[in-house]
């Protein structure tokens, strides 16, 4: 497993403190210890219980592990970790993560609210960058993911497509994706997710 970045400190990242207790209390909900919960995953009971303390800066893979598991998408993840669900969330104050190993920049358009079926994510990928998700959070996702700038490499479930500024791509997620930021710009494009 690739090394992870210690957490930061400092309230410009209260949104992964949210996130630690966000993943702690999916765990107890289900009764799992943090070995069972290991096991699952394959990310370490050391690693799991740094990430749940907030002392740990997960990656977008460990993440996706985890939401994997819970059932979850990373979306409704950050959006159910905000403190509350207005109906309108200004461009400074939409939550914003980026992952520390590939410097992948995910920002959350749509209001956060319970029981969430359809969510707007706006993604900054930078040139030679990649993210890899394992498998799906939650089988048959369906996904629009419309290229804004740059060009970005998107391999899913073996089928290779590359993008450019203008392109939409629509696929069903139901196993492992990868993201490759290609060209000579940083990528940044809009995922279009909605729940089955």
């Amino acid at each position: 497993m690739a090394q992870k970045a210690e957490a930061p400190a400092g309230g410009e990242h209260e949104i992964e403190v949210r996130i630690a207790g966000q993943l702690a209390r999916l765990r107890a909900e289900r009764g799992w210890s943090l070995d069972e919960l290991a096991e699952r995953t394959g990310i370490s009971r050391a690693s799991l219980s740094r990430l749940e303390r907030a002392e740990l800066s997960p990656t977008a893979a460990i993440l996706g592990r985890l939401c994997g598991v819970y059932g979850w998408t990373l979306s409704r993840l950050m959006a159910e970790a905000e403190a509350r669900p207005p109906s309108l969330v200004l461009a400074s104050e939409q939550a914003q993560w980026k992952d520390p190993e590939s410097g992948y920049r995910r920002r959350i358009v749509s209001p956060p609210a319970p029981g969430l079926r359809g969510e707007l994510v706006e993604v900054h990928m930078p040139v030679g960058a990649s993210v890899t998700f394992d498998t799906s959070p939650v089988a048959g996702l369906e996904h629009h993911l419309w290229m804004l700038e740059g060009s970005l490499t998107v391999e899913v479930e073996r089928a290779v497509f590359r993008l450019r500024a203008g392109d939409c791509l629509r696929y069903l997620l139901a196993g492992p994706i990868h993201f490759q930021g290609t060209g000579k710009r940083e990528a940044r494009y809009l995922v279009a997710i909605v729940q089955p």
